[in-house]
C-alpha cells in the first residue's frame, strides 16, 4: 500500500524512491509488526481477561499445567493482525504470491478462531470436532493448490528442489497439487501440536520465517539465484516482506508469551502460522528444506502419530505422553529446560537448512 504512495510521491521528491528498496521495506515490516504487537499486547490481554477468555487445560496433562487454567488465550489474533497490517503497508499488493499467502493466513486463522471459540466459550477442551477442522483445512489447501497450479507461469514453479543436489529438479506436474496439500495441512497441524508450552512454538516459527526471508530474497534475485543454482522466481522476492512481518509479530508476541506466559496464541495463531510457513515453502520451492528447518514441528507431529498408532495396534504407548514435549516434562524436565532445548535444536536445523543454499 505505502509502496504505491511512495511511487506517486516520487514526482514531487525523488527521495521517496528509497521505499522501493526491498531491504528497507523488510526492516520497516519487521519493526511495524513488532511495534504493533508490543503496543497492542497489554490492551488485548486486558480485553481477553475482561471477557474471561482463558485457557481450558486438559485434566490428563502434566500437573504443572493446571496452574495455567484461565490464562488468556486467542492471543494469535494479535499476531495475525500485526502480520496482515504490516504486509498490507509494506508489500506490493499486486503480487499474487503475497495475496495467496495472506489468504492462507487469514483462512487458517478463521478456522483456528472457531476452534478456540468452542474451547473458551463453550469450555470444551477438544474444541472444533477433528473431522470438521481437517475438512476446512483441507478445503483451503485444495483451493490454494489448484489456484497456484492453474496460475503457474514458469516451469520452475512446479519443480521439486532436492536439497544438496544441483541438478535434481524433477517436474511434479499434477503431483504438485498433492504435495502442496500435504505441506499446508501438515505444517499447520504440526505447529498446532507444538504450541503446548510457553514460547515453544513461536521461536521456531520466527527462526524458520527468518530463514525463508533469505530464501525468498535469493530466489527472487536473478543474480543470486544464478550463483546458487536455484530457480529464479521473480515474484518470490516480495515474500521477504511477509516473512519479516512474521518475525516481527512473533518477537512482539514472545514478549508476552515467554515463560511464564501472560497469554497463549491458541489455534487461531498456531494454525495460521503453520499455514504461513507451509505456503511460503511452496512458493519458494523449498518444501523439503521446510521439513529440515521445521524439524521440531515434524518431531512433535511424528510423536503423536507414533503414539496413537502404537496404542491402537499394540495397546502400548511409546512415550509417557504425546506430543513429545510433554514426555520430557513427565520425565522430570522443568518446562523452561524443555523449551530452551527445543529452541536450540530448531536453531541448528535452520542453519542446516540455510546451508543447503550453498552445499549443492
Amino acid at each position: 500500500m505505502l509502496i504505491w504512495l511512495a511511487s506517486w510521491l516520487q514526482q514531487f521528491d525523488p527521495g521517496f524512491n528509497v521505499f522501493s528498496y526491498l531491504t528497507l521495506r523488510a526492516i520497516l515490516s519487521t519493526l511495524t509488526a513488532l511495534g504493533m504487537a508490543i503496543f497492542m499486547g497489554p490492551l488485548m490481554i486486558r480485553w481477553l481477561q475482561r471477557l474471561q477468555i482463558g485457557q481450558t487445560v486438559r485434566d490428563d496433562g502434566p500437573e504443572s499445567h493446571l496452574s495455567k487454567s484461565g490464562t488468556p488465550t486467542m492471543g494469535g489474533v494479535l499476531i495475525l493482525a500485526a502480520i496482515v497490517i504490516s504486509t498490507l503497508l509494506w508489500a506490493n499488493l499486486s503480487n499474487r504470491y503475497v495475496l495467496t499467502t495472506l489468504f492462507v493466513i487469514i483462512s487458517y486463522g478463521i478456522i483456528g478462531f472457531v476452534d478456540d471459540y468452542r474451547k473458551v466459550i463453550r469450555k470444551d477442551a477438544k474444541g472444533l470436532i477433528a473431522r470438521w477442522k481437517y475438512f476446512w483445512l483441507s478445503a483451503v489447501a485444495i483451493l490454494v493448490a489448484w489456484f497456484l497450479y492453474s496460475q503457474r507461469e514458469l516451469p520452475a514453479e512446479t519443480a521439486l528442489l532436492v536439497p544438496f543436489f544441483k541438478e535434481v529438479m524433477p517436474q511434479l506436474g499434477i503431483m504438485y497439487m498433492l504435495l502442496s496439500y500435504f505441506v499446508l495441512v501438515g505444517t499447520s497441524n504440526a505447529v498446532n501440536l507444538t504450541d503446548g508450552l510457553d514460547g515453544l512454538a513461536i521461536v521456531p516459527t520466527i527462526l524458520v520465517a527468518g530463514a525463508f526471508a533469505i530464501f525468498a530474497y535469493v530466489t527472487g534475485n536473478i543474480n543470486f539465484s544464478a550463483y546458487l543454482n536455484i530457480p529464479y522466481l521473480p515474484l518470490a522476492s516480495e515474500l521477504v516482506i511477509v516473512c519479516t512481518a512474521i518475525v516481527g509479530a512473533g518477537l512482539g508476541f514472545l514478549w508476552f508469551n515467554t515463560y511464564p506466559a501472560m497469554v497463549f496464541m491458541g489455534d487461531v495463531g498456531s494454525l495460521a502460522l503453520g499455514g504461513a510457513l507451509g505456503i511460503i515453502a511452496i512458493l519458494v520451492r523449498q518444501e523439503l528444506v521446510l521439513f529440515i528447518m521445521g524439524g521440531v514441528f515434524v518431531m512433535e507431529a511424528v510423536s503423536v502419530i507414533l503414539q496413537v498408532g502404537s496404542y491402537k495396534l499394540r495397546g502400548q504407548r511409546i512415550f509417557r505422553m504425546a506430543p513429545i514435549h510433554h514426555h520430557y516434562e513427565l520425565k522430570g524436565w522443568p518446562e523452561p529446560r524443555v523449551i530452551v532445548r527445543f529452541w536450540i535444536i530448531s536453531l541448528m536445523l535452520v542453519l542446516i537448512g540455510l546451508a543447503t543454499l550453498k552445499l549443492r
